[in-house]
C-alpha cells in the first residue's frame, strides 16, 4: 500500500483544531498588546488585525459551521495558566511574559467562534499543545486519526501543533487562509517550511472537500 499524505478526510476519524484563537491575542485589547502605545501598536500589529478581520476570522468561521453541520469533532486551545501567577509556564513563555491567568478573560476563546456545547478546550502553557497538555491521549480516545489545523500564530504556535501531531502519527491538514501571523512575509515562509509536513488547502478547498 502507497502511503500519502494526501488522503480525503474521513469524518468519522478526523477533528478540527483552533490555535489560541482567543481574547489575549485575537482582539486588540488582548492582553498580549496591553504595554503597547498606540502607534506602536499599529506599526507591528495592524496589518495583522485588519486582515485577520477581514479574511481569516470568516474563514475560521466558515470552517468552524461546515465541520459542525458533518459532525466533525471542534476543539480549540487556548493559552491560560493553570494558576493565577502563572507558576506553572513554560520556562520560555515566562521569559517571554506570557501570563494568561487562570480563569481569565484572557483565556476565553473568541466570541465569534465560540465553543458549543461540549466542545474541548484545551488550556495550554507552551508553544505546542502536544507538549503541555493530553491531546495526544484525548485525540487517540476519540478515534481521530486526522487533524485539520487552524489558528494563531502561523509560525509559532500553529507551527509547532503540525510538526508535532506528525510525528506522533496523524495525517494534518493546515487550512492556508485560516491561519495568520505579524506580516505576509512570515505567513509565507512558514507555509512553504512546513508544507513537507502536511497537506496545505484553501478554506474553500477543504469545505468543497468534506461536503462533496
Amino acid at each position: 500500500m502507497q502511503l500519502s499524505r494526501n488522503l480525503p478526510l474521513d469524518p468519522a476519524s478526523s477533528a478540527l483544531l483552533f490555535i489560541d484563537v482567543q481574547n489575549f491575542c485575537a482582539r486588540r485589547d488582548g492582553g498580549e498588546f496591553k504595554d503597547l502605545p498606540q502607534e506602536e501598536f499599529n506599526d507591528s500589529c495592524g496589518w495583522f488585525f485588519e486582515k485577520f478581520e477581514r479574511e481569516t476570522l470568516p474563514n475560521m468561521q466558515r470552517l468552524q459551521s461546515a465541520f459542525r453541520k458533518r459532525d466533525i469533532e471542534v476543539m480549540y486551545t487556548v493559552i491560560e495558566s493553570l494558576t493565577a501567577d502563572g507558576r506553572d509556564r513554560s520556562l520560555d513563555y515566562k521569559i517571554t511574559g506570557f501570563n494568561v491567568p487562570k480563569g481569565s478573560w484572557d483565556g476565553k476563546v473568541l466570541d465569534a467562534i465560540a465553543p458549543e456545547g461540549d466542545e474541548i478546550i484545551l488550556r495550554k502553557t507552551s508553544s505546542s499543545v502536544f507538549v503541555s497538555t493530553h491531546i495526544d491521549y484525548i485525540l487517540r480516545n476519540l478515534g481521530v486519526k486526522q487533524i485539520v489545523i487552524s489558528g494563531l500564530v502561523t509560525d509559532q504556535c500553529v507551527e509547532s501543533a503540525v510538526r508535532d501531531a506528525c510525528d506522533l502519527g496523524y495525517l494534518v491538514t493546515h487550512v492556508t487562509d485560516a491561519c495568520l501571523t505579524y506580516t505576509q512575509e512570515r505567513h509565507d515562509n512558514s507555509l512553504k517550511t512546513i508544507n513537507g509536513y502536511c497537506r496545505q488547502m484553501t478554506t474553500d478547498e477543504l469545505i468543497a472537500e468534506i461536503n462533496g
